[in-house]
């Protein structure tokens, strides 16, 4: 694989967590305020609705450009369902803080 196509993956990956972290966003914007959810943190429920969100984005993915589905599919996107969590939260601003934590200073 040479650098231009991982280059080209990366952009689509990090393009696939933004779309899906703003839909994670408007969806608990919207449901949040139901009798049934009012008592639950928004932290929870944008947690539930990512992990409800992407994998159901990954099936409808595959299924489009009739990818088989395997296993790590699937639970490749319930990892990425904690990614798109942080993001659609705020975690920009935690994991830039975490990144110039750890970055190497001259």
């Amino acid at each position: 694989m040479n650098t231009e196509m991982l280059m080209q993956y990366i952009t689509y990956a990090l393009g696939g967590i933004g779309i899906l972290a703003f839909l994670v966003s408007v969806v608990v914007q919207v449901i949040k305020e139901m009798p049934v959810l009012k008592k639950i943190q928004t932290n929870v429920v944008a947690l539930g609705v990512a992990l409800i969100l992407t994998p159901t984005a990954v099936i409808v993915l595959c299924v489009y450009y009739k990818i088989v589905i395997e296993w790590y599919y699937v639970f490749a996107s319930f990892l990425a369902a904690f990614i798109v969590y942080l993001v659609s939260t705020g975690g920009w601003e935690r994991i830039t803080e975490i990144w110039n934590r750890s970055k190497y200073k001259e």
